[in-house]
């Protein structure tokens, strides 16, 4: 919590706290105002002092409502800036950080960190600024003021505070572990939730709706109980508190008559001391609210700054990429290595590969032999376990990764489209791009035709662009990664989604368009990668091979069993 406190603004927090002071002081001393109002001028009938000791009073008021407005104006104003703040820290860590980190997290609970969590925290912000330093001072302030009326009667309220006190503790204490939990929960909600969300054709389709509804109910059920449990705990404090604090009065009361009527006390002195009873017991209220927000927003804290101090597996290099007067760029792996976490065995495995401008490579073998893993490793979404990654001759680890995705477009394994506009999503590409490049990028991709049915470039892409059959998302993908100029091209399993002609066209515009660049295709089918300059085949993690279509067609044992498998599926 100390880390979210230093960002607040230490002017605005200090004139919240001197308002805050100010309302607090003139509500304190309008019980003693009233005290010697009945002692000095009702008791008596002076209708000077009554006036007088009246017009304070109402100048007192005046002060606190002001006080306390400007008050709550500052206190909103620094919590919600805050939120905003820390909303913005967390989307942009949340961004840089490589695919093990998000792993590491889970989309889900990283949505609810950058969500509820800053909501938590913003509110025990807002409130302490209101009330944490109130409640003290009311307690505190009370019970001096209550003090200088009567020592004797004030003894009551010093010997019950300690008791409200401990039970505060305690029950803190029990709640803690509880809120942690109740945020997991949350965490654990979410990802059903958008597992239904995002399959909800798949729960359609297998008639799952009940499986679903039971898996989310019995999260459910688990977090109402923990929230159960947790406020049962501190519905208690509030009771409790109250019953200490009218116990008080009443000795307080009972005392205090006696005391008049024996003539030990005014009755405005007993009066005061009873209307500071009010107001140790708003300030033990205010306590209450204060301290059942405080485990939750700790919680919170700690999963933000979780986040926050989260350090990067993938660190920038210092290394400026260096300037490549020949034209000629080539990107070299040499025994390359790289492992999950927990993973018991490689993903890949010593892989070695040199291709250069206008070669293509292509990747093809098994599902799970290694292909995407390699992808984002050329990407540097992961870093290699073991060797290392060059582009020319400079090492991958020791660029910034801003200079070297500068030189990366990459079309990933899944199609990913923004809601928005055809423009807009085709400029992800290359911010500075005009139409007509907008047009010609479509027109490698084989897009054209269907983009000006859609309404051209200024046609809506839905969410998802679920307004786009496969085919189309994967060639809009496709023109966006032809719209950069780049050094290297990667195309991950980019044509499974298209027929043969429409594969064979765009195979024979990149052939054209993008012999300035080295180009890395991962495909299934033959027919996709049989034009490469080189194919790697890959087999459980491990290159088993590495030529021509012709020469591996011949040798390669994996291949041959790959070109059967097609053409035996073709002749079917």
């Amino acid at each position: 919590m100390k880390k979210i406190i230093k960002r607040l603004p230490l002017m605005a927090t200090a004139m919240a706290i001197l308002f805050l002071l100010v309302q607090t002081f003139s509500d304190l001393y309008l019980p003693t105002l009233t005290a010697e109002l009945i002692n000095q001028g009702v008791v008596p009938n002076d209708q000077a002092v009554i006036w007088q000791k009246g017009l304070s009073m109402l100048g007192f008021a005046v002060i606190s409502f002001g006080g306390a407005l400007i008050n709550i104006y500052i206190s909103a104003k620094i919590s919600y800036r805050l939120g905003g703040e820390l909303r913005e820290a967390l989307f942009k860590k949340i961004t840089s950080f490589s695919q093990k980190e998000v792993d590491r997290f889970g989309s889900s609970s990283l949505i609810t960190r950058n969500t509820n969590d800053v909501t938590q925290v913003q509110n025990l912000v807002e409130m302490g600024l209101k009330f944490l330093i109130l409640a003290p001072f009311y307690l505190v302030g009370g019970i001096y003021f209550a003090y200088r009326l009567s020592p004797s009667l004030t003894l009551i309220f010093v010997s019950v505070t300690p008791i409200i006190l401990l039970v505060c503790w305690l029950i803190f204490h029990y709640t803690n572990p509880l809120f942690d939990k109740m945020q997991r929960k949350i965490d654990r909600l979410n990802l059903i939730f958008k597992e239904g969300l995002t399959g909800i054709k798949v729960i359609h389709a297998f008639n799952k709706e009940e499986v679903e509804y039971q898996r989310y109910q019995k999260e459910n059920e688990s977090y109402t109980k923990l929230a159960i449990r947790s406020n049962t705990i501190f519905s208690f404090l509030m009771p409790f508190m109250t019953l200490m604090m009218s116990l008080a009065t009443i000795a307080i009361t009972w005392l205090g008559a006696g005391f008049i009527d024996t003539g030990q006390m005014e009755i405005g002195t007993m009066m005061g001391v009873v209307s500071y009873a009010a107001q140790i017991l708003m300030g033990v209220a205010i306590l209450t609210m204060v301290i059942s927000s405080i485990p939750r927003g700790q919680i919170s804290a700690k999963r933000i700054n979780e986040v926050l101090d989260t350090k990067n597996v993938i660190q920038d290099g210092t290394t400026e990429l260096a300037e490549n007067p020949s034209m000629i760029d080539r990107i070299t792996l040499d025994q390359v290595s790289f492992s999950y976490d927990g993973a018991e065995q490689e993903a890949l495995a010593k892989i070695n590969l040199s291709v250069k401008s206008g070669e293509t490579l292509a990747i093809i073998g098994s599902t799970g032999s290694g292909k995407t893993t390699l992808v984002n490793l050329l990407d540097r979404l992961y870093d290699p376990s073991q060797g290392t990654i060059r582009f020319n001759e400079q090492i991958l680890t020791q660029l910034s990764q801003e200079d070297w995705h500068e030189q990366v477009s990459l079309v990933p394994q899944v199609n990913q489209l923004f809601f928005g506009t055809i423009r807009e999503n085709l400029l992800v590409g290359n911010q500075a791009a005009t139409d007509a490049e907008l047009w010609k990028a479509l027109d490698l991709a084989q897009a054209s035709e269907f983009v000006q049915i859609q309404g051209g470039l200024d046609g809506a892409v839905e969410k998802n662009g679920g307004n786009f059959s496969g085919g189309q998302k994967q060639r809009l993908c496709l023109a966006r990664a032809f719209i950069k100029q780049a050094a290297l091209y990667i195309f991950d399993d980019s044509f499974s989604a298209l027929d043969f002609k429409t594969d064979a066209m765009i195979q024979k515009n990149m052939k054209k368009d993008l012999n300035h660049a080295i180009k890395v295709v991962v495909a299934q089918r033959i027919t996709t990668v049989k034009e490469a300059t080189k194919i790697l085949v890959l087999n459980e993690g491990r290159a088993v091979g590495l030529g021509t279509h012709e020469e591996l067609a011949k040798t390669n044992p994996v291949y041959q069993e790959i070109i059967l498998s097609q053409e035996e599926k073709e002749a079917a």
